[in-house]
């Protein structure tokens, strides 16, 4: 059954971003690892698209947020307001109250708006005034941000590009796929009209049998090198404990969705560079991807 669901998952999100099923399946593997997504790419490259295809196939109540340079924490999280009847601050929740935040060009917003999400996506939680408020479960962001080196951005900090499990690119689209765009063959039907595959209880139980997915000691002995190779380079950022628990989970669900109980070498490099690229730079994002096939290329699995 569940199998039977990722197949028409993957292949109603093909209908809305033609030509890049390898992207389309890396995003869906984030979302089974219970993983943050970050889209980065050019404008019109379909980021949006999508991450709103996503949300509305996953059948979870979800909110766009645009993201500017003279946003507040306050838009994102809510504000507490005097009330006079009561006599006290009621607070007023953000949007950010929803089972899936699709973050549009968040790095257009200032360092102190981003950080509002800091304790979001690791904690699933908003401090308010001092008051906690729990936000919904499931709970994803999906961010879109164009290259830092366009006008008008902000770079992402580490702290908070090390809270997006994967990163992904979409890329410009072959020629046979633009070719059926320009001629209207290819129908794609809008985000906001795809039928539902899942809904929030579906894509959970998916979720807990993607963890359940088997891994050997040297399975993980081979996740391991490959961090603590990335601690060893002389450029770049070591990878973090949370980068080699996004690695791992990532590897299964990529196993997962290959329709496999056991996680192989092949699983691990297929998910890598995504989950480890935007750890990696610390200068732009070709640093980061030539980083990442360094290691993949001087670490050998020993199975």
């Amino acid at each position: 059954m569940s199998q039977a669901n990722i197949t028409s998952l993957l292949s109603q999100l093909e209908q809305v971003l033609l030509g890049k099923p390898h992207q389309i399946k890396l995003a869906v593997t984030c979302i089974l690892a219970k993983g943050h997504l970050l889209i980065e790419d050019l404008p019109g490259m379909g980021k949006t698209s999508l991450s709103q295809g996503l949300a509305q196939s996953l059948g979870l109540s979800h909110q766009r947020i645009q993201f500017t340079s003279d946003m507040l924490p306050a838009d994102i999280l809510g504000v507490s307001i005097f009330n006079k009847e009561q006599s006290q601050f009621v607070f007023h929740p953000g949007p950010i109250f929803k089972q899936m935040i699709l973050a549009d060009e968040i790095n257009r917003a200032s360092p102190k708006t981003q950080s509002a999400l800091l304790e979001a996506m690791a904690e699933h939680q908003i401090t308010v005034d001092g008051i906690t408020h729990r936000l919904p479960s499931p709970f994803f962001v999906i961010a879109t941000q164009n290259p830092s080196e366009q006008s008008g951005t902000f770079p992402l900090p580490e702290s908070q590009l090390d809270r997006f499990m994967m990163r992904i690119s979409i890329g410009y689209p072959d020629k046979k796929a633009e070719l059926a765009m320009l001629k209207g063959e290819d129908v794609s039907p809008q985000s906001e009209s795809l039928p539902q595959c899942l809904d929030p209880i579906g894509l959970k139980t998916m979720q807990k049998e993607a963890q359940q997915v088997k891994t050997s000691d040297a399975l993980l002995s081979y996740i391991l090198a490959l961090v603590d190779g990335s601690r060893q380079l002389d450029e770049g950022y070591g990878l973090s404990p949370r980068a080699s628990k996004a690695l791992l989970n990532a590897s299964k669900a990529w196993a997962y969705i290959q329709g496999r109980n056991y996680v192989v070498p092949d699983d691990v490099q297929a998910v890598f560079s995504s989950v480890a690229e935007h750890r990696l730079r610390n200068t732009s994002q070709q640093q980061g991807e030539a980083l990442s096939q360094k290691l993949l290329s001087m670490t050998n699995p020993i199975l």
